[in-house]
């Protein structure tokens, strides 16, 4: 089966399968990570999830992170996530 910029795996009995390690690497997928799945027409949706740590050049330089600077960042983060999901 040929499978453009992705992979075929196999589902194991308990529901669970492996990313390919090529596909972690690019992805930047490490062990403890969370993925978000989502059911999409035809098919499902498989991507890492934002952390705070994906914020971090966003705060860089502050002396203190306030309420406002989260909430752009959460904002920012729910943006993203919704244009990826159009």
């Amino acid at each position: 089966m040929v499978v453009k910029d992705g992979a075929v795996v196999k589902v194991l009995p308990k529901g669970q399968i492996t990313l390919p390690k090529k596909i972690r690497e690019e992805l930047g997928i490490e062990e403890g990570d969370v993925l978000i799945l989502e059911k999409k027409e035809g098919g499902i949706e498989l991507k890492k999830a934002k952390t705070i740590k994906d914020f971090y050049g966003f705060l860089r330089g502050r002396r203190a992170v306030n309420r406002k600077d989260i909430d752009k960042a959460v904002e920012e983060a729910i943006r993203e996530r919704e244009e990826g999901s159009s």
